[in-house]
């Protein structure tokens, strides 16, 4: 029995939830979040908690106990509170600017990056190098911000790139004279 999935949740204040066969909606201050969970499982909502049960006892329904309780816990704890990631862009002449729902970035390609910004996520430039990016939906965010990473990931002998804020780079030495 998987010790993550029997954990029940207790829903807080302002938060209801849903569920429809294997659709689970999670409503709360902060905005409404929808997910089709594996039908392995199940999910209830009894006294003001939500409990995950397996169907049936197979490998699978194993492995997506743990997840499916997870991931409710996410959508609960992220229409109370958004979360929250944070970009950093080093490197001469590298810059962030927010226009509308694209995010032009010059990281040092031959071109300037649009990418665009869900519906559902918040972002915000501070000082043309670090992006803010807060949404209630964990994965959404996460995608987005490792998407936006992607253009130009920090290289480790100057340290120019886009880096999470907070990640430490493994720096290089370089070459040396002969």
């Amino acid at each position: 029995m998987s010790r993550i999935g029997k954990k029940p949740m207790v829903l807080p204040k302002g938060v209801t939830v849903a569920v429809d066969g294997v659709q689970v909606k999670v409503a709360g201050p902060k905005g409404t979040l929808v997910r089709e969970l594996h039908p392995s499982v199940k999910v209830k909502v009894e006294d003001g908690q939500v409990v995950i049960e397996r169907a049936v006892e197979d490998r699978i329904a194993r492995g997506q106990h743990g997840l499916s309780r997870t991931l409710i816990s996410n959508m609960i704890q992220g229409v109370v509170e958004p979360f929250k990631k944070s970009l950093e862009i080093t490197g001469v002449g590298y810059r962030a600017e927010l226009k509308g729902a694209l995010l032009n970035l010059q990281v040092g390609l031959s071109h300037d990056v649009n990418h665009p910004i869900p519906a559902e996520v918040t972002c915000q430039v501070e000082k043309m190098t670090v992006v803010h990016l807060t949404s209630p939906n964990k994965e959404l965010l996460g995608r987005v911000a490792a998407e936006i990473r992607a253009y130009r990931p920090c290289e480790p002998y100057k340290g120019k790139g886009i880096k999470y804020v907070g990640e430490r780079i493994r720096r290089k030495e370089g070459k040396t004279g002969t």
